[in-house]
């Protein structure tokens, strides 16, 4: 069982180093930010799979900080890439 676990971890890194490639090249900003959204939601995952594997509960805490830090930034850029501005900066005048 852990050996398939260690094997789940090595496939989630290796596909978000390829999803990084996309995100440093990837043609338009949405795929970019896809790319870096796919790259947290991995991140999670593999963090997940390391505190089941090394049967460690604070594994799973930092996965959940992470998610959550990942969903914020997710909704602030894409806030940004709507409106192309962020709440609260407006310049006075």
């Amino acid at each position: 069982m852990s050996g398939l676990l260690w094997g789940a971890v090595l496939f989630l890194l290796v596909n978000a180093f390829a999803c990084l490639g996309r995100a440093i090249l990837g043609p338009t900003l949405p795929d970019r930010v896809t790319a870096a959204n796919v790259i947290g939601t991995k991140t999670v995952v593999v963090l997940v799979l390391l505190g089941v594997a090394l049967n460690q509960v604070i594994w799973l805490d930092v996965a959940l900080v992470y998610g959550l830090l990942s969903l914020t930034v997710s909704l602030v850029v894409g806030r940004l890439i709507e409106t192309g501005r962020l709440k609260g900066l407006e310049e006075e005048s």
